[in-house]
């Protein structure tokens, strides 16, 4: 038995075998390992039962997540399977031993053997489970405009997986469509154009990436791209329209202006900022008097001045034929062609010039051909063609010709005097003022005073009897009777003056314009930065370096124009800047920047004449030393229309318009006061006015068979107070019933015109004149009107509502002839006043100043033939009275008349009449009862 033992024993003789090393790969997510080799153990014992038969795999290390199985005993196949999902990015491989284990002896596995211990490798495949994610929320950058980048910025996603397929980014996309920019495999984004700040100032792009496995970025990333225009030197904050309010004052041209220099190092900056104003009257705007009155105003010394080119009018019609602009807005210039030329008429200018004397023009002229071009000549009038004096331009040069007169010594003398001027020819307005002194002649051109620079000699001229002729823009030929050396350009105000004008002041007020650039400097900058202007102050050059003291320089420059009313329209501005840095020259270039101030259209002033149009006086005062004053209470007064803000309709009907007017106050130049009808007769009529009056007030009149011009500049107020001294005077009134007479008074050569105001004056023929015109002025009625006249004309029916006892009297006759010649004279008077009263009334507003002259309110003709009671002395004197009246009764009974056709409008102008009106010729008879 112990034999049998043994054997049993002996039974499980080999180990079993496996190889020493395996491979395997499993998927995550998945069990199933696949091993290289296969899993077989293999044992010698085989093929007995238990001890060649495999029963297990023991796995040996820590957390080990697989399993060993045995598939097949006898054949000792196996397999390694995951315990449970694994999951490659927590490990990528798992390495442990692994040994296989026998069956041993029997059931129980007693005596078992184990084999040695393989090393398994097995790695973990991986599946794309992870999307890729951007390292950053969003991504941004600033490009520079106009400029190709090989990279802008660099996107980055990555990816969770572990492998390197999965994990790995493969490419990168731009969702966003049509954009300038691409990018590469690599996260790279580049433009593919230049970039315009102007078309976009900012791209947003939306990009994506893919791994190698096409799995798409879970979340796509914002890309914003900013585009950073190109630091462009100039100006910024430059306004191009600004709008001018007249009489606003100083007007800031570039209040928010800088100068941008890109950090370029600068040494110096200088700006050349110019406004262009040559479109506008001479050059600029200017006061648009007469250049007699602007010689005035600017303190020009007293004398003779004749204007040679005034404005074309009744009494200076030479400049008719003349081309002109129309001078309403700015000043009057006449334009001459090379075909046009003017005869000044005798006696405009003496004939001899009596020295010292000047000679100003303003002239604009053009390069020109290359003959001479005549200003101004006088020439012989016939027979010869020899010039006493003239100013002629020739080739860029301006020429005084002055021929002595004949004396005894037949000596050579200056004759000529030549200036080479580029300002003849630039085209431009120019001042010129030539004064003779002989034998000096000193000229000044826009106020700069300038020498000849060459001066000929000549005999004086034989002596001779011939006329000679002035004339404007050619010479005249006294040989052959025509014009020649014609000037082709424009002139203006052309002027001689006898004496000499070498005032700088003078001179320049006559030139200076009334428009200009202006700059008030800030204290802190007065001494780093230097400013100059031109001497019209049409440009200004500002120099310096430091930037902020340049900008607050350039914010203080403005636009002044000082005219009350200036002349509208554009006037071109243009800034020119050089900029120098450390190397003295110009490294940064600056463009000019140009824009323009618009003047907008002056409020129009409407001038108003008012005061009494119609009146009558008795002839002696006409035939009197004093005459009769015209515009005894004249008003000027001048409104411009201006809106009265938004409506309301509570407080405003619609059919009020919301204007109001706002008198202002400015000068006047001419009032003009003209006859109507026939011409004044010298003979035997006139007008008059103190020449003292008008001399202490800078005026000048002048009269002729049409009226008197009063010209001058001067305010209104003056003008008023001179007209109130016009005296029209007649010393034949026999046969004048009446005279019209017409004022107009204008502003600025005619730009603003008053309205006609025409005044008619009657001529009250006095049949006895008796001296009791002044009883009537002391009764108290004059003054306190009885309102309760009753006078109905149109029966003529003359009621006494105070019924008095019937006394009959001696005077009864008289008065009741007296009566029935007033009734006649009231129906005359009727109709004569219908007519007149008709016109007039249109016109005429509630105040006194239009009503006829005379007061009626007080008029209460009570006539009873029976009454005899009161037929006493105080009777017979009124009756007197109104026989010396007598020659008023027309005027008085229009006035009666007036008032009743005026009492449907209610007694609006009761109690209007004061002491005022005494001076005027009234009657009183509120007393008279018969």
């Amino acid at each position: 038995g112990g034999g049998g033992c043994r054997r049993v024993m002996g039974l499980n003789k080999h180990k079993p075998w496996i190889e020493t090393t395996y491979h395997g790969i499993v998927t995550e997510n998945d069990d199933k390992v696949l091993l290289d080799p296969p899993l077989i153990a293999l044992d010698k014992d085989a093929p007995l039962r238990y001890a060649g038969e495999i029963c297990g795999f023991r796995i040996h290390g820590q957390n080990v997540p697989f399993e060993a199985v045995v598939l097949d005993k006898s054949t000792g196949e196996g397999v390694i399977r995951a315990k449970g999902p694994l999951d490659c990015e927590l490990q990528k491989e798992h390495t442990f031993t692994l040994q296989a284990y026998d069956c041993g002896e029997g059931p129980d596995g007693a005596n078992m053997k184990k084999s040695h211990k393989a090393t398994v490798h097995i790695q973990v495949n991986d599946i794309n489970e992870y999307a890729p994610v951007f390292k950053e929320k969003s991504y941004k950058a600033t490009v520079m405009e106009g400029k190709q980048y090989d990279s802008i910025l660099r996107v980055e996603a990555v990816d969770a997986d572990c492998s390197f397929q999965f994990s790995q980014i493969c490419s990168y996309d731009i969702v966003t469509p049509e954009v300038p920019f691409t990018v590469d495999k690599d996260g790279y984004i580049k433009n593919t154009e230049k970039l315009n700040y102007g078309k976009e100032r900012m791209y947003k792009l939306t990009v994506t990436a893919y791994d190698c496995g096409k799995n798409r970025a879970s979340e796509d990333v914002l890309v914003k791209i900013n585009v950073k225009p190109t630091c462009k030197p100039g100006w910024t904050g430059f306004n191009k329209r600004i709008e001018y309010e007249p009489g606003t004052g100083s007007l800031p041209l570039f209040p928010s202006v800088h100068l941008e220099t890109c950090d370029e190092p600068i040494t110096s900056i200088q700006a050349n900022i110019e406004l262009e104003t040559n479109h506008i009257g001479k050059g600029c705007d200017r006061d648009t008097y007469s250049e007699k009155a602007l010689h005035k105003l600017c303190g020009a010394s007293g004398g003779g001045t004749v204007e040679l080119l005034p404005a074309p009018s009744s009494a200076t019609n030479w400049t008719v034929g003349l081309p002109t602009d129309n001078g309403h807005d700015s000043d009057q210039v006449f334009e001459f062609n090379g075909t046009q030329a003017v005869k000044v008429p005798e006696g405009v200018v003496s004939t001899s010039l009596k020295e010292p004397f000047t000679v100003s023009v303003w002239m604009r002229h053009g390069p020109g051909a290359h003959d001479k071009e005549t200003v101004l000549c006088n020439s012989d009038k016939t027979g010869m063609n020899r010039h006493h004096y003239s100013l002629y331009v020739h080739n860029c040069r301006l020429i005084l010709l002055l021929r002595q007169e004949p004396t005894e010594t037949e000596n050579y003398k200056p004759a000529e005097f030549h200036w080479k001027l580029d300002q003849v020819c630039d085209k431009e307005w120019h001042h010129y003022v030539v004064n003779v002194e002989f034998p000096s002649v000193s000229l000044f051109v826009d106020g700069a005073s300038f020498e000849p620079f060459l001066v000929t000699e000549d005999y004086p001229l034989r002596p001779s009897k011939i006329d000679s002729q002035l004339t404007i823009g050619a010479c005249w030929q006294g040989g052959s009777g025509h014009m020649a050396q014609f000037f082709r350009g424009n002139l203006a105000g052309l002027m001689i003056h006898s004496g000499k004008m070498e005032n700088k002041k003078v001179i320049d007020c006559l030139y200076t314009c009334k428009e200009g650039l202006d700059v008030q400097l800030p204290e802190e900058v007065a001494t780093s930065i230097k400013v100059e202007f031109n001497p019209n102050q049409s440009s200004l050059s500002v120099e310096g370096d430091d930037i902020d003291a340049f900008d607050k320089v350039m914010q203080h420059i403005s636009y002044l124009n000082s005219r009350q009313f200036p002349t509208p329209g554009i006037r071109h501005l243009r800034v020119s800047t050089t900029v120098k840095c450390f190397k003295e020259e110009a490294c940064v270039t600056v463009p000019d920047a140009e824009g323009y101030v618009m003047v907008l259209q002056p409020e129009e002033p409407k001038i108003s004449l008012s005061g009494i149009d119609h009146f009558a006086r008795g002839a002696a005062e006409f035939e009197s030393p004093e005459g009769v004053t015209l515009f005894p209470e004249l008003r000027i007064v001048s409104t411009i229309t201006r809106e009265a803000g938004p409506r309301n309709s509570e407080t405003f009907s619609e059919k009020f318009e919301l204007l109001h007017l706002l008198e202002i106050m400015h000068n006047l130049d001419t009032c003009e006061v003209s006859a109507l009808g026939d011409e004044l007769d010298g003979e035997h009529e006139s007008l008059e006015l103190d020449p003292a009056q008008l001399t202490q007030r800078s005026l000048e009149m002048t009269s002729s068979t049409l009226g008197l011009v009063i010209t001058g500049v001067s305010t209104m107020a003056q003008y008023e107070t001179v007209l109130h001294l016009i005296r029209y005077k007649n010393w034949h009134t026999e046969a004048l019933f009446d005279r019209k007479f017409k004022l107009v008074c204008s502003e600025l050569n005619g730009r603003y015109i008053s309205n006609d105001f025409k005044v008619e004056v009657n001529v009250i023929h006095t049949v006895n004149p008796m001296e009791h015109a002044n009883d009537a002025m002391v009764q108290p009625n004059f003054i306190n009107p009885v309102h309760h006249a009753s006078v109905d004309l149109s029966g003529h029916n003359l009621v006494n509502p105070h019924q008095a006892s019937v006394v009959p009297s001696a005077a009864t006759v008289v008065i009741v002839v007296c009566v029935s010649f007033l009734v006649f004279m009231i129906v005359l008077g009727v109709f004569r006043v219908r007519a007149t009263h008709q016109g007039v009334a249109r016109d005429q507003e509630a105040g006194k100043e239009n009503e006829m002259d005379w007061d009626d309110s007080a008029l209460t003709i009570t006539v009873n033939p029976m009454e005899v009671g009161h037929s006493s002395e105080d009777d017979e004197e009124e009756e007197e009275e109104e026989e010396s009246e007598d020659g008023e009764e027309e005027d008085d009974i229009t006035s009666a008349e007036s008032e009743s056709s005026e009492e449907e409008e209610g007694a609006e102008e009761e109690g209007q009449q004061g002491a005022s009106r005494q001076q005027q010729l009234e009657w009183d008879d509120s007393t008279l009862t018969y």
